[in-house]
């Protein structure tokens, strides 16, 4: 398996979506999403209406890319789970 295809997390038992990070490329992922998003609150609480607007699409576009990678870097892929070994 090269290093380009292996999972950066572990797909959930139960439910649909990935669970906590398995290697270092999704600890990084998650820990700049997390600064991120304190980055935005700290800019909507300086100045709540400027802020506000500069903040919202910083964090809608981080999301967005924040979901679509952990979809494609989980292993197995997401889909519905209940719990049962794969």
């Amino acid at each position: 398996m090269s290093e380009q295809s292996k999972p950066w997390f572990a797909a959930k038992r139960f439910g649909y979506g990935a669970g906590l990070p398995i290697a270092w490329q999704g600890w990084a992922l998650l820990g700049g999403y997390i600064a991120i998003v304190l980055l935005c609150a700290g800019i909507i609480e300086w100045d709540e209406d400027v802020g506000l607007i500069a903040a919202a699409p910083v964090f809608l576009a981080s999301t967005i890319g924040f979901v679509l990678l952990c979809k494609a870097r989980t292993r197995g892929g997401w889909r519905w789970r209940s719990g049962a070994d794969d």
